[in-house]
């Protein structure tokens, strides 16, 4: 190995190189079509339904505010410019608000209209107020309850790139500025594409450094000796950017879990680094030349952390189960990045080691005694209270079950968003305010001969439109019926209780004539050109994706029973319904993702040991963290979905590693001819040490994440880091009963 030393470490510069240029040609996204289930028959559909149509997430809107009420002339002068204006912003294709609104009227001569509005007649607007308020059009949509917001819809292109909503939102935010509105608030694709990117780049940075810093004072109280902590260090450092140099040549994009990136590279890069150092530095001080110690290092230590590293690439690598594309493409880039972190240190970190002494690497003191009386205590308590520890650890099951059946998927996208960043801000504003975000729609299909402007069709449609008005959590409702409404609502002089169908199909006939002077662009929108299809649109306030599938399927029993199905057939889609099957779909997954985990490793397991009973003592104490994490989210109330269900393959890939470093070296001290409780002790002395530390640092090094202003990411911090704790508890505690009851001298 030493021989070949200055080769290796040539190789790594020249990688770390290039992996410099690649790091620099990261991507970044994020898209909610991102979170859709492969394979679903609902994304299937929905997908077929925005080719007939057009996509439901594309809009920008943009909430005006004025405390003392919108109804003031210059306020009002400003909206409108604003609206016109924002036609030229890159990316929009229609703008609209209040003041673009108008009435028909028809006189004797011809239709005409009214502003919804009238901007230069202030003695109007109270009037104009009260019908405005009194309008389901208008109402929780254009303008909010007490007449404070205006909203301005913005229809975008559909898919917009992150650079092309970067351009949009630089353009609008301008626009914005240049009028000087007192409050703004905005909701759409293009801000959200914009802005959790933007958290995503800071959440990579702030956790790299903040990991960085940790692991640094680690290994300064760890080796205490310069040579000591900047071997570690870099060593550290070059897998993290081997990794992330291999992400930028592949074209990896990275999005909103890939915070925990770093984390996991230094995390797992520092585990690896520790367990080489500790036994070369064992090695050199048992007396052999450094030849030696690299060569009985790479042997022993070599062999149980290519083991580790693989669990924790098998780990990751369950993910791949996942419907979901972005937890898939962290688990295979993760499984890659612990490869990465793995040969890094096996290569690397040897071949710098064997330029030095002990003492040029650690500093030699009472800290040694100290871990050894530690360990002592330890191994004392497994061998007199092995009653204790398995009622205990009995309690703890039964405890772990009563909490994961606590657990809900009932999430909501506020969830989600980043604590104490403006769009935030704004969501909740538009949650509160106005009629959210997420939209709600509803496919309708006519059958027969029927086409979807005939009179019994809109008859069917405006039953279910009535239907949803009286769920308060369902607002913007719209649909071809809108039409008829404002023509039967025109022909009585734009009362505001006449805004319906009309009562008869020759009244229908007669306001058919006039639908032609309607755009072609709102048609387009709400029927197909064979108008055999048309939609219902609507916007659902954040309820909880369980709340909501309660919603829709009582919604679908109530259709089935109240829908003449000769005439029309109604199936609800949008993306706020493919997003939220992710649910089902993760709890599947999960499970699956796990068993696999589970036979796998322990198929691992049985090559390594070549004995049935010491494979039930790696895999028990292992599946205890599991339990612990699925209970932490039922006592915590946190909700299951997309980005918390990657903690359970971290944790079973993570928490394996120090079951395979203690059984390795007890199986090395059983084949030196060592009876089972000797063995367990010298496994204590030499492995207990290491595994410690690094269950120290994993613990401290993902409670790094609390620190995120992302939700999920300090969920997942927490529940690693105490779940990991968990695990070298039960390793060092129920490791040493399980030998004992099953090996035999």
């Amino acid at each position: 190995m030493i021989r070949f030393r200055v080769p290796i470490l040539i190789l790594f510069v020249i990688l770390a190189g290039a992996s410099g240029y690649f790091t620099t040609q990261l991507k970044f996204s994020f898209d909610f079509e991102q979170f859709f289930p492969e394979g679903d028959e609902d994304l299937t559909f929905f997908r077929d339904f925005i080719d007939n149509f057009e996509a439901d997430d594309n809009f920008m809107l943009v909430a005006l505010v004025r405390k003392e009420g919108v109804f003031d002339s210059t306020f009002l002068s400003k909206v409108h410019r604003f609206t016109l204006d924002a036609r030229e912003i890159p990316f929009v294709e229609e703008s609209q608000s209040l003041t673009k609104f108008s009435y028909p009227l028809k006189t004797p001569f011809a239709v005409t209209s009214i502003p919804v509005i009238h901007l230069k007649d202030p003695t109007r607007y109270a009037a104009d107020r009260e019908r405005i308020l009194a309008d389901e059009r208008f109402a929780h949509n254009f303008i909010n309850d007490d007449a404070t917001t205006l909203m301005v819809y913005l229809k975008t292109a559909s898919s917009m790139s992150l650079a092309d909503s970067e351009e949009h939102m630089q353009a609008l935010s301008a626009l914005v500025a240049s009028l000087d509105f007192p409050e703004v608030h905005y909701m759409g694709r293009p801000y959200f594409q914009r802005e959790l990117v933007n958290m995503q780049k800071r959440e990579i940075t702030f956790s790299a450094i903040v990991s960085g810093l940790l692991v640094g004072l680690i290994m300064f109280l760890l080796f205490r000796r310069p040579w000591g902590i900047i071997v570690s260090l870099v060593s550290i450092g070059l897998g993290l950017l081997l990794f992330l140099g291999f992400l930028g040549a592949a074209g990896r994009e990275l999005n909103a879990i890939s915070a925990l990136y770093p984390v996991l590279m230094i995390i797992v890069g520092t585990s690896d680094v520790i367990h080489i150092m500790s036994k070369y530095i064992d090695e050199l001080k048992k007396g052999a030349s450094r030849e030696d110690a690299i060569r009985t290092t790479i042997r022993e230590i070599g062999m149980a952390t290519l083991l580790t590293s693989l669990t924790t690439a098998i780990g990751f690598a369950t993910l791949l189960t996942s419907k979901v594309i972005p937890i898939r493409d962290f688990g295979i880039n993760a499984a890659i990045g612990v490869i990465i972190a793995y040969l890094t240190v096996l290569c690397f970190t040897t071949a710098v080691l064997s330029f030095f002494r002990t003492e040029q690497i650690i500093k030699l003191g009472r800290g040694q005694a100290f871990w050894e009386k530690f360990l002592e205590k330890i191994y004392q308590f497994t061998l007199h209270r092995s009653r204790a520890i398995t009622v205990g650890s009995g309690l703890l099951v039964l405890i772990c079950a009563w909490g994961i059946s606590r657990i809900t998927t009932n999430y909501n996208i506020i969830n989600n968003m980043p604590n104490g960043a403006p769009i935030t801000a704004d969501f909740k504003f538009f949650e509160k305010e106005l009629s959210g975000f997420r939209p709600l729609e509803f496919a309708i299909f006519t059958q027969g001969d029927y086409k979807a402007t005939d009179y019994p069709v809109l008859k069917e449609m405006d039953k279910l439109e009535t239907y949803l008005h009286q769920f308060p959590y369902i607002q913007a409702i719209g649909s071809v019926t809108a039409i008829y409404k404002s023509l039967n609502q025109m022909h009585a002089n734009n009362r505001v209780d006449a805004y319906k169908l009309p009562e008869t199909e020759a009244e229908y006939q007669r306001y058919r004539r006039l639908a032609d002077q309607v755009p072609n662009l709102q048609l387009n929108v709400l029927v197909n050109e064979t108008q055999d299809k048309a939609r219902i649109t609507s916007r659902i306030l954040d309820i909880g994706a369980d709340t909501i599938k309660a919603f829709g399927q009582r919604t679908d029993a109530w259709i089935l029973n109240n829908i003449d199905q000769e005439v029309i057939n109604v199936k609800r889609t949008g993306t706020g319904l493919i997003i939220d099957k992710n649910a089902e779909y993760i709890r599947r997954s999960l499970l699956i993702g796990l068993g696999m985990a589970v036979l796998m490793v322990s198929a691992l397991m049985a090559l390594l040991f070549k004995n049935g009973r010491m494979l039930l003592i790696s895999i028990v104490p292992n599946l205890l963290p599991l339990l612990l994490a699925g209970a932490l989210l039922g006592f915590l109330g946190i909700e299951l979905e997309a980005g918390v269900s990657i903690v359970f393959a971290v944790i079973f890939g993570i928490a394996v590693d120090d079951s395979i470093h203690f059984l390795s070296k007890f199986k090395l001290a059983r084949l030196k001819g060592l009876p089972v409780e000797e063995a367990i002790h010298l496994t204590f002395q030499e492995t207990g040490k290491a595994i410690v530390l690094t269950s120290i640092i994993l613990f401290f090094g993902f409670l790094v994440m609390l620190f995120s202003v992302h939700p999920p990411s300090v969920t997942i911090g927490l529940l690693i880091s105490l779940t990991l704790l968990s695990a070298v508890v039960a390793d060092l505690l129920l490791l040493p009963l399980l030998i004992r009851w099953l090996i035999k001298d």
